[in-house]
């Protein structure tokens, strides 16, 4: 196959040319995330031409995810999201090296993910490895491009990128400086797909520009989509926190999702144990279990469904006799139904499956 032939449209355009186009065979980009965002930036950077794409994402396919995730099919579901995406970026891409990895990023590893590429694009929905990432890009001096969605809006930047005096523009901290931890997730807050993809593609954009050397990345500024509206807002941001300050940050930050710290182990149930007690006829009768999300797709018998948004322990009528097991997808709402019923009733035995049904399906067979 002739590579000038499969980008021809795009080596056409006076301002990539073949020059151009030969800086993206040589880029390498690492995408972290393989859900909404994370998919379609792979598909189409790989279909723009860039050499080298790592993959990162520790989740399965869900039919959840159909909607927005619109690389992956009905026979994915249960299956690596990132091993999935390789083999279909590889069947369309011939010119670009696809790896994975099948593990979430954390601070023990995210130096060795981001080492050895140019840019790294974050295409994840937790709010701790954003910032992981962003500080690592900021100590390790990679530029960062960076997405997130909150319902109908959707925010796109360019973080640490190197200025023409040899300073870096903003960051994720120069525009948010503390982590929030009221914010919905995906699961909570839901999202249209519309806007997923909106985001991604600006996300790609801004790849495409700082590869190509092309247009006018945004550094320096926050870009803000409204999707009903179909307005946008720019907000500039001035470099401020310095990198030694990121670096003591970095030195005591955990980066493991708020949700998760500090969860009572006492209130935890895991998927094994959770197996175990539905496999044993008199132990199940005694188990309640809530789901604290709508249409979960679920193994085993869910005995009642109340959204997380409505869920008020003050009208949940009770029985001491029985084991209340609250569960959720990921295991990211759950623990707040969870500790409500538990403050309600102390005395009752209340558990959360840790890590949802997904980590349900993953480590337990059917």
């Amino acid at each position: 196959m002739n590579k000038n032939q499969l980008f021809k449209r795009q080596i056409t355009l006076s301002e990539i040319g073949e020059i151009g186009q030969e800086k993206l065979q040589n880029a390498s980009v690492l995408v972290v995330g393989c859900g909404g965002l994370g998919s379609l930036i792979a598909v189409y950077l790989a279909s723009s031409g860039i050499g080298k794409l790592h993959l990162v994402d520790f989740d399965t396919v869900d039919i959840t995810n159909l909607h927005r995730q619109v690389f992956y099919t009905l026979e994915d579901v249960g299956k690596p999201k990132a091993a999935i995406l390789r083999t279909f970026i590889e069947q369309r891409a011939p010119f670009t090296e696809v790896s994975f990895t099948n593990k979430p990023v954390t601070k023990e590893n995210v130096f060795e993910l981001i080492e050895n590429v140019d840019i790294v694009v974050d295409g994840t929905d937790s709010l701790p490895t954003k910032y992981l990432l962003n500080d690592a890009c900021v100590l390790k001096n990679k530029p960062l491009v960076y997405g997130s969605l909150y319902k109908f809006d959707g925010y796109v930047a360019t973080f640490n990128v190197l200025q023409k005096d040899e300073s870096y523009s903003a960051n994720l901290r120069d525009a948010f400086p503390e982590m929030a931890t009221e914010i919905p997730n995906c699961e909570e807050a839901g999202t249209l797909n519309s806007i997923v993809g909106l985001i991604a593609i600006q996300q790609v954009n801004e790849v495409l520009k700082l590869v190509t050397k092309t247009g006018k990345p945004l550094t320096n500024e926050l870009l803000i989509y409204n999707s009903l509206q179909n307005t946008q807002l720019k907000i500039k941001l001035k470099p401020s926190v310095l990198e030694a300050n990121i670096a003591k940050i970095f030195n005591m930050q955990t980066y493991v999702d708020a949700l998760c710290v500090g969860q009572n182990p006492d209130l935890q149930i895991s998927s094994q144990e959770l197996k175990e007690q539905l496999s044993i006829q008199s132990a199940s009768k005694n188990l309640e279990i809530i789901a604290v999300l709508n249409n979960l797709d679920v193994p085993f018998k869910v005995d009642k469904t109340i959204h997380i948004n409505d869920f008020d322990a003050e009208k949940i009528a009770v029985d001491f006799n029985k084991t209340y097991v609250m569960i959720c997808q990921r295991g990211l709402n759950s623990p707040k139904a969870t500790e409500r019923l538990k403050k309600k009733y102390p005395d009752l035995k209340v558990l959360n499956l840790t890590g949802g049904i997904s980590t349900y399906k993953t480590q337990v067979s059917s």
